[in-house]
C-alpha cells in the first residue's frame, strides 16, 4: 500500500487523479520494475513521458541523510532518463537534479533545487514548479534552467571517452588499437558491476580482485581479454590487427574506469555505473569513435555518420512495432552502432514474453534469429554486435555462470559487413538476407540512412550502379535508400526510417517522380518533420531530418498524415518533443499528386491554409508565367564560382551587393564591377533597367527584400531579377508590394523547397511559384495606384510596422481575400518569423488571457456565427454563442475558454465575450469544469494535447499556455471542428 503521506504529494500535484495514478505513473512495485536496471535505488512512485524522461518519488519516515541521496543520485545519474528525484518526508519535499553529475563533495546540496514545506501553499507552488502539468507541457523546462541534457550521462560518456581515445592515440596507440582497447574494457566492467565477473573469478583467472588492477598489470590484462574472447567469443572487438596496448595505455583506461582525472590524477569522480547505464548510451560510443576516425569519416565528410538520439529512436518504434506478436524480423540496412535493433530487441523480447520473465532461450533465440543489420563500417557493426549482446545480457533473468553464456556470432551472420547497395553480393549477405537465391522480406525495417548529397561525380557514379534499382533522386540519397529497402520488403512490412527532409520538397521533375512513385508504393504513410530540432538531434548534420512511418497502421484510403514537431524551448534541454492536436494534418493522396506543394502546406498549415493556397493557385496566374507574357523572365544573377568564364564586358556596371539592397530602394551608392571572370557572368541584358530585384533570403521580420532598380546594375546569385519592359515601371511598383508583402511570406512559408526547413532561403522557383493578380486591372484600380505611390515614397525613407500593416491590406483587397483568409495570412507572417529565434521564443511565449486568448475568442465567435446565422434563418429561435475567456495566472501550463451557446433576440456574436476570474488554481479549474461535464480531465490531459470537451450546449476548450495555440488561425480551425463534429452528431 503507498504510504498516506505521498499519495497527498502525488494528488495535490496530479500525479493521480481521484486517487488513481495519472498517464505514465505507476505506484509500489510497479514503479521498481521498471525497465531501467538498479543496484540499490527503490523508487515508491514513478512517472514517464512519452519521451522517456522519468521523475523518482522516494518516501522517507525522516530526511535521509545527504550521503544517502548522493547514492540514490548517483544511480539515477548513470540512468540517464530521469530529470528530478523527489525525496518526501513528513514535513518537505526536496527536489533534486537527476541529470547533475556526481560531485564527490556537497553532492546533495549542490544539486538539490528546491524544497517545499507538506503545507496546501507549499504544495501548491511545487504543482506550478514540477506537478505533472508543469512536466507534460513543458512549462518545468522553461522556470528551471539549471536541470540540462548537457550535464546527462550519456554526454559526459561522451566526452570522457573522447578524452580517453584522444589520449589513448597521442600516446601512440592506433586508433582501431585503442577502439578496441576501450570496448573490451568497457565489457570487462559491465560484467564485474552485474555481478557476472565476480572478485573470485578475476583472482582465479588474472590474480587480482578488481578490473582496475588487472588492467594495471599487462600480463593479467592479456589474460583477462583472452578468458573474455573464449567464455564470450571474439565478435565484439578485433583480438588481431590492432597495435597491442603498452603499460601507459592501460594505466589509462584504468583510471577512467576508476575515475581518476586524468590532469590532476586525483580521484574527484564518480565512477560510472555500467550495469546501470542503458545499453543504448553505451552503444552511442560509436558516434565517438566514428566521428574521431579517419577512415570512417567525420561529421562534415560525406558519411553523414550521427548517432540516433534515442527519443528518436523511440518516436520510430513506438509507431512501427505496435500492435506486433514478437515474432517479427528486423532489419536495419545502415545499423551503425545498432542503436535501433537493441531497442527492437528489447521490444520484440517485451512482446514475446508477455507478463512472463523472458527466458534465455527465447532471447537468443530473437537476437540470432530476427535481428537483422548492415553496415558498411566494421568497427560499427562490431559496436552493433557489443551492443546486442549486453542488450541480452541486460534482459536474462539470471546471467550466471559465465561459462553458460557464451553467444554464437553474430557478425557474418546476423549482422554483416558491406555495402548495403550489394550486401547480396558476398557470401555473408547471401546468407543472411537471401532464401534460395530470392531476397528475403522482412516484416519491420528500420533505420538512419545516409542524407549526403556528394556532388555530381558520385551522382552520376550511383546513377551508373546496375544494383541501383528503380528511380533515383538527382540530389541525395535518403530516398534512394527507401528504394533499396523495399527490395527486402512484402506488402505488410512496416518502415521507420529517418531521412533527409529536403528530399521531401523537391523542385525538379525527377525528383518530384520519384518521391512520389515511393510515396504511392508506401501509403497510408505519416511523414514527421523534426527540422526543429536539428540543433540537438544531429547537431553537425548539414540538412534537417523527416521521419518515415509506412505500412505501420491499416486503413482503407490512401493518407498521407503529416507531423509537424514544433520547437520549444524545452526540446534542446530535455531531449523532448511536444507534439499537440493542431501539428497534425492529413492528406489524400490525391490532393497531394494533384498538388505537390500541399506536402509543405500540411506541414506547416492548417486545413484552412490548404483552402486558401488551393484557391489562389487556381485562380491567379503564377509570377513566371506573368513575366514569359511580357517576355521576360526571373533568372539567378552573377555566380563568381570557379572563374571559368570572361566577365569583363560587364565591366561599366554598378554592382549590387547583399546590403545595397533596401525595401523598396536600392543604394545609390554602388560599387563598379570589376572582376575579369566568373563561373556563370549571365547575358547582359539580365542587368537591364528598369530591373526587379528581390533577395534570395527572407528578413527576420519575415519578408522578402524586394526593389525596382531605374538603372543597370548588376547582381550576384544571392538575388533573383527581371528585366522589364519600360512601360511596366509602374506595374513593377505594384510587383514589389506584392511580393513584400505578408501574403508572399505566407506562401513561401506554405510552398517554398528549403524556407522553413534548412535555410531562410528561398530558391529561384520558389519565387516564380507566386501567384500573382492581374496587375494591368490592379494598375488602373484605385487600391493599386494607392500601392504604386506608397512604394515610390519609401524609396526615400524604411517603412514602419503600421506602413507594413497598410500594405498588407491593399494587397487583400487585390486578391479579394476575406476577413478569414486575412486572419490566415497575418497568422502565416508570424509562423514564418519562427525560422528566427527571436520569432520561435514568441511563438512559445505564454498567451495572455486578457489579449491573445481574447482574441483567439473572438474569432472563433465569429467563425461560429456564419454559421449559426445561416442556421437561424431555419429556426424560429434565434441562437448565439457567447465566450468566457478564463483568467489564469503567467505560470499555469494550460489557457482555458468556454463557449456557450445561448438563445437571445440578438444573435451578435460581438456582445458575447467576458474574462472569467477563477477563485482557485488551475487543478481546481479543471476538477471543477471536470466534474460538471462529468469528463475526467485530469487524466484526460496528456502531454501536449489540446481537448475540445462538449456538455449540453457549450464546449470547453483548453489548450497549453505557448502563444502558438491561441493564433486567430487555429481558432478558425477550431471553429471549423465544432461544426463538423455539431453537424455529424459527435456533438450531442
Amino acid at each position: 500500500m503507498t504510504n498516506e503521506i505521498l499519495r497527498d504529494v502525488l494528488d495535490a500535484t496530479g500525479y493521480l487523479v481521484d486517487g488513481e495514478p495519472a498517464h505514465g505513473v505507476s505506484l509500489g512495485e510497479d514503479a521498481r520494475s521498471g525497465r531501467h536496471r538498479r543496484r540499490s535505488f527503490s523508487p515508491d512512485a514513478s512517472w514517464r513521458s512519452d519521451s522517456e524522461l522519468t521523475v523518482y518519488f522516494k518516501h522517507e519516515r525522516e530526511p535521509p541523510p545527504d550521503k544517502q541521496v548522493s547514492a540514490w543520485r548517483q544511480e539515477i545519474w548513470n540512468q540517464g532518463f530521469a530529470p528530478l528525484l523527489w525525496v518526501i518526508s513528513p514535513e518537505r519535499v526536496d527536489i533534486y537534479n537527476g541529470f547533475g553529475r556526481p560531485q564527490k563533495i556537497e553532492d546533495a546540496t549542490k544539486n538539490r533545487l528546491r524544497t517545499f514545506r507538506r503545507i496546501e501553499d507549499e504544495l501548491g507552488k511545487l504543482d506550478a514548479f514540477a506537478g505533472r502539468l508543469a512536466m507534460e507541457t513543458g512549462r518545468f523546462w522553461q522556470g528551471e534552467r539549471i536541470v540540462d541534457r548537457k550535464t546527462s550521462v550519456d554526454r559526459q560518456l561522451l566526452s570522457d571517452l573522447g578524452a580517453l581515445e584522444h589520449d589513448l592515440v597521442a600516446a601512440d596507440l592506433d586508433r582501431p588499437g585503442a577502439q578496441g582497447l576501450i570496448g573490451r574494457s568497457i565489457f570487462a566492467q559491465y560484467l564485474t558491476d552485474r555481478g557476472i565477473v565476480t572478485r573470485e573469478l578475476l583472482e582465479r583467472e588474472c590474480g587480482h580482485e578488481t578490473l582496475a588492477f588487472v588492467l594495471r598489470d599487462r600480463l593479467a590484462t592479456g589474460r583477462l581479454f583472452s578468458w573474455l574472447r573464449k567464455t564470450f567469443n571474439g565478435d565484439m572487438f578485433p583480438s588481431e590487427g590492432a597495435a597491442p596496448p603498452h603499460d601507459q595505455h592501460l594505466r589509462r583506461v584504468a583510471d577512467f574506469l576508476d575515475a581518476v582525472d586524468p590532469e590532476t590524477g586525483q580521484t574527484t569522480l564518480f565512477p560510472y555505473q555500467f550495469d546501470v547505464i542503458p545499453v543504448e548510451l553505451i552503444s552511442s560510443i560509436y558516434e565517438q569513435f566514428a566521428h574521431s576516425d579517419p577512415l570512417s569519416g567525420d561529421a562534415s565528410s560525406e558519411s553523414d555518420v550521427f548517432y540516433t538520439r534515442l527519443p528518436l529512436v523511440s518516436l520510430v518504434l513506438d509507431e512501427v512495432m505496435e500492435g506486433l506478436t514478437g515474432e517479427e524480423t528486423v532489419l536495419d540496412l545502415t545499423c551503425g552502432s545498432g542503436v535501433f535493433l537493441v531497442e527492437a530487441l528489447r521490444r520484440l523480447v517485451a512482446l514475446r514474453s508477455g507478463a512472463n520473465k523472458p527466458g534465455r532461450e527465447m532471447i537468443r533465440s530473437i537476437l540470432h534469429r530476427q535481428i537483422f543489420g548492415v553496415d558498411v563500417s566494421e568497427s560499427a557493426v562490431r559496436v552493433a554486435a557489443f551492443s546486442l549482446y549486453l542488450a541480452a545480457l541486460e534482459l536474462d533473468p539470471d546471467p550466471s555462470p559465465p561459462e553458460a553464456l557464451r553467444f554464437e556470432p553474430l557478425i557474418g551472420k546476423t549482422l554483416i559487413v558491406g555495402d548495403a547497395w550489394k550486401v547480396e553480393d558476398t557470401p555473408e549477405g547471401r546468407t543472411a538476407l537471401t532464401e534460395e537465391g530470392v531476397r528475403r522480406e522482412f516484416d519491420v525495417i528500420v533505420g538512419n540512412p545516409p542524407w549526403s548529397y556528394p556532388g555530381t561525380s558520385a551522382r552520376a557514379t550511383r546513377g551508373s550502379g546496375s544494383s541501383r534499382e528503380g528511380v533515383r533522386m538527382p540530389r541525395g540519397v535518403s530516398l534512394d535508400f527507401v528504394s533499396r529497402t523495399m527490395k527486402f520488403a512484402s506488402r505488410e512490412t512496416r518502415f521507420g526510417l529517418v531521412l533527409s527532409a529536403t528530399q521531401f520538397f523537391p523542385r525538379s521533375k525527377t525528383g518530384t517522380a520519384t518521391l512520389r512513385h515511393l510515396i504511392e508504393k508506401l501509403c497510408p504513410a505519416t511523414l514527421v518533420n523534426l527540422s526543429y530540432h536539428s540543433d540537438w538531434l544531429f547537431p553537425h548534420a548539414r540538412w534537417p531530418e523527416i521521419i518515415l512511418l509506412a505500412r505501420h497502421r491499416s486503413s482503407d484510403r490512401a493518407d498521407i498524415t503529416t507531423v509537424q514537431v514544433p520547437w520549444s524551448p524545452s526540446g534542446t534541454r530535455s531531449h523532448t518533443f511536444e507534439i499537440a492536436r493542431d501539428d497534425i494534418t492529413t492528406l489524400s493522396l490525391a490532393d497531394w499528386l494533384e498538388k505537390p506543394t500541399f506536402l509543405k502546406a500540411a506541414f506547416y498549415g492548417l486545413r484552412r491554409d490548404l483552402g486558401l493556397l488551393d484557391r489562389l493557385t487556381s485562380k491567379h496566374m503564377s509570377l513566371g508565367d506573368l513575366l514569359g507574357e511580357w517576355d521576360t523572365e526571373l533568372r539567378a544573377g552573377l555566380t563568381i564560382g570557379d572563374r571559368s568564364r570572361d566577365s569583363s564586358y560587364l565591366h561599366e556596371l554598378p554592382l549590387l551587393n547583399k546590403t545595397d539592397l533596401h525595401p523598396f530602394s536600392v543604394s545609390e551608392k554602388l560599387s563598379m564591377y570589376d572582376d575579369d571572370t566568373a563561373q556563370w557572368p549571365r547575358n547582359r541584358k539580365n542587368y537591364r533597367a528598369p530591373l526587379l530585384l528581390i533577395k534570395g533570403f527572407l528578413t527576420r521580420d519575415g519578408r522578402l527584400d524586394t526593389a525596382v532598380s531605374d538603372r543597370d546594375v548588376v547582381f550576384k546569385d544571392t538575388f533573383f531579377g527581371a528585366s522589364l519592359p519600360p512601360e511596366r515601371l509602374e506595374t513593377a511598383h505594384i510587383f514589389t508590394a506584392i511580393l513584400s508583402s505578408s501574403l508572399t511570406s505566407w506562401f513561401l512559408l506554405m510552398t517554398a523547397s528549403t524556407f522553413g526547413l534548412s535555410k531562410r532561403q528561398v530558391l529561384l522557383g520558389d519565387v516564380k511559384d507566386m501567384p500573382i493578380p492581374d496587375l494591368e486591372t490592379a494598375r488602373c484600380s484605385e487600391k493599386g495606384q494607392l500601392l504604386a505611390h506608397l512604394v515610390q515614397n519609401f524609396q526615400r525613407r524604411l517603412p514602419k510596422e503600421d506602413d507594413w500593416q497598410r500594405i498588407d491590406e491593399i494587397v487583400f483587397d487585390l486578391y479579394a481575400l476575406d476577413d478569414a483568409d486575412r486572419i490566415v495570412v497575418r497568422d502565416g507572417l508570424f509562423r514564418a518569423r519562427w525560422q528566427w529565434k527571436r520569432g520561435r521564443l514568441e511563438s512559445a511565449s505564454t498567451a495572455d488571457p486578457s489579449s491573445h486568448v481574447q482574441d483567439y475568442a473572438r474569432v472563433f465567435l465569429s467563425a461560429i456565427a456564419v454559421w449559426l446565422s445561416a442556421a437561424n434563418r431555419r429556426r424560429v429561435h434565434r441562437r448565439r454563442m457567447r465566450g468566457e475567456v478564463f483568467d489564469l495566472p503567467e505560470s499555469a501550463p494550460l489557457r482555458i475558454v468556454r463557449f456557450v451557446l445561448e438563445e437571445r433576440s440578438d444573435p451578435s456574436a460581438a456582445e458575447g465575450m467576458e474574462i472569467i476570474r477563477p477563485d482557485g488554481n488551475l487543478r481546481e479549474v479543471l476538477d471543477g469544469i471536470g466534474k460538471r461535464l462529468d469528463v475526467p480531465l485530469g487524466s484526460s490531459l496528456v502531454g501536449q494535447r489540446s481537448l475540445r470537451v462538449y456538455g449540453s450546449n457549450e464546449v470547453v476548450i483548453i489548450k497549453p499556455a505557448a502563444r502558438r495555440h491561441w493564433m486567430g488561425v487555429s481558432a478558425l480551425e477550431d471553429a471549423d471542428a465544432v461544426i463538423a463534429e455539431s453537424i455529424s452528431g459527435t456533438v450531442a
